[in-house]
């Protein structure tokens, strides 16, 4: 690892709070009469309840929700044995990875034992705290014993993800492969280089999707496990072929199938030009994998490759299946996790990798559509449709097979549930921020010498969310970094007002001069114009400058929109533009319009935010369901704003059939479903949940969503821009750094989204 990767690893496991998870507390302890509940002599009841019916423990304590990942440490990543303690690192990883992705919490656990009896004996000691346990970096052979005896002996879920995840994950991979080249299963000649712990399990879950063993070759490092070898430990005996073979370029002749769970470069292009028609290659070993994605590509035009890595297409990827898996496994209280259940994780990830792909997740792997495929066999890690079809799955197999002890029969609420675990943990911007590392963008910072703007690029910076442009003075810029301690070093600074940039000041107001002739604008006007760093910012993205841009810190937002209407412009088929800001609370996500731009909209206006809304939600991976907000319900108010917003929902019901919305209704009514359904069972969003909320002027939007903000401690993004051309965002005078920094993220990705249509407009 080159040093500054070492050093920045090094800090972000020390900076702040070392390690990455923590517990919290999920109840009130402010006061005396609380602590006696949590604690003496109110915990009696609980524990008394528990001692007459075990199973009331999921009732009364965190047990339903809480994994333990246990590790000894003989087999950690590619560093083998390194010992208990020094894999704690990857064991809080493996936690922090089921709370941002499951919302499952996790305690790590760290037994330095490398006895498998001791081990076992020491895990069902403490089993009782946990709902599930996922063994993990755990050697083979003994790592087979110790899950086989763990799973026999407990009655909660079990998994040993090193091989299972890949299993589950290779496996729906091979399941879509194999349907695109039109070869079954049963047909088909595999040939496995590895012989560990997911060689073997990988193996077992082909055979049970109809892979015949006569057809299976599985090699080592000594060669291809045959019965004429003597060194066969029962794990390889059992895979042991009779074919007259001894080297894996022997074993890939003729082969349909590879995969490779050994180490980097033992297969060459021959090798691959060797196997049979339209070959699947899944090239796992990490972080170089099997033969590298060039020289596989090249080998020949029709393969099919996957590997373990992000920066290529097809990643086979743990993340994609243990989350979900134990999320489900965990919601029907499972006394173990199954092949039924494996097989349906399956199933579910193979099915999602067909369907439509949101343009969240296209815009995050800079791809302009997704599609199933060669190039997409399954579904990117990032993909936020994983838990509500994976989880779900899992827990309907669960029941199925008779292990589940807590069978879920409303299966609309369930996904909803899942839902909210998804805004609970800040999961959405966590997501996006991935996505916009991935392919981070040039954003223009029009008040660079304002504090909190500057460290937010900074941070966007070092955080790798984007390309920082400052704008402002480079004295002022420079002096404020050094009175703040920050380094802006290999950060582009732009003085609009200097003379070197007087021939883009010039391009920039001719462009200008030629968009706005007809309303009045001369050049010299244009050209004055260009040392407002609002109008120099925006015209750098209108001219392909830079790829977003972010202002409002100083400037009045009212001055800032006027501008952007200018100079961006108004997306076609709408005469305005608006702003939401996403609200993460513990009920969930909720998006809220219009937060920022319109002050007192006309039912046109409102209209145009409706619509905007709707396909903003629809962008960030939810299903609307939209309440027009107002103080009276359903024209019980025949004037004033009521009447208002009842015109137009009445207009979007009769012109836009398909959205669902309506109202007009008050707050508690939104989003208290039982309350409107029973009043109002005659409402287009009877039965559903809503998420999003309109509101009739900018007064009341603006205090609610600052409301929910302080009262509520919710995480809130925004505000996001609706409806111009290009991505323009605004903040206001109290915008923090990180409300900054997120809202720097989205801009990333509303470029990216952008970027993709502009491409689909120029083919």
């Amino acid at each position: 690892m080159p040093t500054k990767s070492k050093e920045a690893a090094l800090l972000y496991h020390s900076q702040g709070k070392p390690g990455k998870i923590e517990v919290i507390p999920t109840k009130p302890y402010s006061t005396q009469s609380d602590l006696s509940l949590a604690y003496s002599p109110g915990v009696a009841e609980p524990c008394l309840e528990i001692e007459k019916n075990p199973a009331d423990a999921y009732k009364y304590t965190a047990k339903g929700n809480l994994v333990a990942v246990i590790s000894n440490g003989t087999a950690v990543l590619g560093l083998g044995d390194i010992g208990a303690l020094a894999g704690k690192p990857v064991m809080e990883g493996k936690g922090l990875l089921f709370k941002i992705f499951a919302g499952i919490d996790v305690f790590d656990i760290e037994v330095d034992e490398k006895d498998p009896e001791k081990f076992i004996q020491a895990v069902k000691a403490i089993s009782p705290t946990f709902g599930g346990i996922n063994l993990e970096d755990i050697k083979a052979p003994e790592c087979f014993e110790i899950e086989e005896r763990l799973k026999a002996e407990l009655d909660i879920p079990v998994m040993h993800d090193d091989q299972h995840g890949t299993a589950i994950i290779s496996s729906a991979g091979l399941i879509n492969a194999l349907e695109i080249v039109g070869k079954k299963i049963e047909d088909i000649v595999i040939v496995v280089n590895g012989a560990g712990a997911a060689a073997n399990s990988c193996t077992k879950l082909y055979m049970m999707l109809g892979a015949r063993k006569e057809n299976i070759v599985m090699v080592d490092s000594k060669g291809v496990i045959n019965m004429e070898r003597t060194d066969l430990t029962p794990s390889k005996k059992m895979f042991a072929t009779t074919r007259k073979i001894n080297t894996l370029a022997d074993a890939m002749k003729g082969a349909d199938v590879f995969l490779g769970l050994s180490i980097a470069n033992v297969v060459s292009q021959d090798m691959v030009r060797s196997m049979n028609d339209n070959p699947i290659v899944f090239a796992l070993a990490n972080p170089n994998p099997e033969i590298s994605y060039k020289d596989a590509i090249e080998s020949r035009p029709d393969i099919i490759f996957a590997t373990g890595r992000s920066d290529h297409p097809n990643q086979i990827n743990n993340v994609l299946g243990f989350p979900y898996i134990f999320r489900g496994s965990l919601d029907v209280h499972a006394r173990c996790i199954n092949e039924e259940m494996k097989l349906a994780a399956v199933i579910a990830i193979a099915d999602l990798a067909k369907k439509a792909v949101p343009d969240v997740v296209n815009a995050a792997y800079n791809i302009n559509r997704l599609s199933f495929g060669r190039g997409y066999i399954i579904p990117k890690p990032l993909d936020p449709r994983l838990l509500t079809t994976v989880a779900p799955a899992v827990a309907k197999a669960a029941i199925a097979s008779g292990v589940a002890r807590n069978p879920i029969t409303d299966w609309d609420a369930y996904e909803n549930r899942l839902l909210d675990l998804m805004g609970s943990d800040n999961k959405m911007i966590r997501r996006f921020s991935e996505m916009a590392r991935q392919n981070p963008k040039r954003v223009v910072f029009a008040e660079a010498n304002h504090a909190n703007m500057l460290k937010a690029a900074v941070r966007s910076k070092e955080e790798g969310y984007c390309f920082p442009i400052l704008l402002g003075n480079e004295e002022r810029i420079e002096k404020l970094a050094q009175e703040l301690s920050i380094s802006i070093e290999g950060i582009e600074i732009v003085n609009l007002r200097h003379d070197r940039e007087e021939e883009r000041r010039t391009r920039f107001a001719k462009i200008l001069t030629e968009k706005r002739g007809r309303n009045g604008m001369m050049f010299s006007e244009a050209f004055e114009k260009m040392n407002d760093r609002n109008y120099f910012g925006m015209m750098m993205v209108e001219c392909g400058d830079a790829d977003a841009f972010i202002t409002g810190t100083y400037t009045k937002y009212s001055e800032t929109t006027r501008i952007a209407k200018e100079v961006i412009g108004i997306r076609d088929g709408f005469k305005h533009f608006g702003a939401m800001h996403i609200v993460n609370s513990k009920k969930g996500t909720f998006f809220l319009s219009d937060t920022l731009i319109n002050r007192h909209p006309t039912p046109e206006t409102l209209i145009d935010i409706a619509r905007l809304t709707n396909n903003s939600v629809k962008f960030f991976a939810h299903e609307p369901a939209m309440a027009m907000i107002s103080y009276s319900n359903f024209g019980a108010d025949e004037s004033g704003s009521p009447a208002s917003v009842h015109s137009v929902v009445q207009h979007l019901h009769e012109n836009y059939p398909d959205m669902v919305v309506d109202g007009e209704m008050q707050v508690n009514f939104a989003l208290n479903k039982n309350l409107r359904d029973t009043k109002f069972p005659f409402s287009k969003l009877n039965g559903k949940d809503v998420n999003t909320l309109i509101f009739p002027n900018l007064s009341s939007a603006n205090s609610a969503y600052k409301l929910m903000r302080e009262m509520a401690g919710s995480e809130v993004i925004g505000p996001i821009q609706m409806g111009l051309n290009k991505p323009i965002h605004f903040t206001d005078i109290e915008t923090g750094v990180r409300d900054i920094v997120n809202l720097t993220v989205i801009s990333v990705i509303d470029a990216m989204v952008s970027e993709k249509m502009q491409g689909k407009m120029d083919v």
